[in-house]
């Protein structure tokens, strides 16, 4: 029997509408994410929690692997005597303005760069690294601990 006069049976053919529905929604509801769509938190989780942990202590899952110890990030503050350094975590992170011949082997991602490129290396690519590493500042400021306690809860932080 030829292909031309065969007929389609109506379960096949709901069956291939419903598959095609299920592909054309799923493509539909595929949106690309940029730097741009994550909160600070949501950056730190994704690009800092498997060295500094969840909770920016210094000790996410990969962070026993490597040769540098990893620093707790919740005490920046009280590091320096008070004060958050905000433009030395945002240089810090970013890492492209760093001099290693002063500061020895960089163990940290230079974020800046891997930023810049996965957001296409133009000149809009650094907007949006400048705005994501704002972003991950502003959430390291929030998470800072003074006497035990990480600030905005006042719950004791166990060591």
């Amino acid at each position: 029997m030829s292909t031309r006069n065969r007929r389609i049976s109506p379960s096949w053919l709901l069956a291939a509408t419903l598959a095609a529905g299920v592909l054309a929604g799923g493509a539909a509801a595929f949106e690309a994410v940029t730097l741009e769509d994550y909160s600070g938190a949501e950056l730190f989780e994704r690009f800092c929690a498997s060295c500094h942990g969840s909770g920016a202590r210094g000790n996410g899952p990969v962070a026993s692997s490597l040769n540098t110890v990893v620093p707790d990030l919740t005490m920046i503050t009280s590091r320096y005597g008070g004060e958050f350094p905000a433009t030395l975590v945002r240089d810090v992170i970013d890492g492209r303005g760093i001099d290693m011949r002063a500061h020895g082997t960089r163990a940290m991602p230079v974020w800046g760069y891997e930023f810049w490129v996965e957001e296409g290396g133009d000149v809009v690519a650094q907007t949006a690294v400048r705005d994501a590493i704002n972003k991950l500042v502003d959430h390291l400021r929030t998470v800072q601990r003074s006497d035990g306690a990480v600030r905005g809860t006042g719950a004791p932080v166990r060591e």
